[in-house]
């Protein structure tokens, strides 16, 4: 699973390539992942999904102040892996999303990735493979 590991910097996005971000719930792209999104299409004002070489996955309320649950999170993830299940052709780099400005722990958002584990155009952190292979 090594091979399917995001890099820890990314500073291009190839055509065929897609950055995933985490986000709030109003779309406003302003620190961290986000704000890098911006870069490669994410779109000011749009919380989730697709968006130029981005993809967007909530992790934080609209007005920014609160941290989605899992709970709240989960239904965002699960769409963004039939996502990437149907556009194979892309290469999916997920970042850690909620674990920067968010507040949240690897261990606690990685288990929301465990349908992802056997797509094999998703690219997780390492912190998030090493939680996974932990649950199995």
């Amino acid at each position: 699973m090594i091979e399917r590991t995001t890099p820890e910097i990314i500073k291009a996005i190839s055509e065929k390539e897609v950055f995933v971000f985490g986000s709030n719930l109003s779309g406003r792209h302003g620190k961290g992942a986000a704000k890098t999104a911006l870069g490669w299409g994410a779109k000011y004002g749009q919380a989730s999904g697709i968006q130029g070489k981005t993809y967007g996955i909530p992790t934080k309320d609209a007005g920014i102040r609160r941290t989605l649950s899992i709970e709240e999170i989960k239904p965002f993830v699960d769409d963004f892996i039939k996502w990437a299940k149907y556009h194979s052709g892309n290469i999916f780099y997920v970042t850690e999303i909620g674990c920067g400005l968010a507040g949240l722990k690897p261990k606690e958002v990685a288990p929301l990735f465990k349908d992802a584990v056997n797509v094999d155009n998703i690219h997780l952190p390492a912190r998030f493979w090493q939680k996974l292979n932990n649950l199995t």
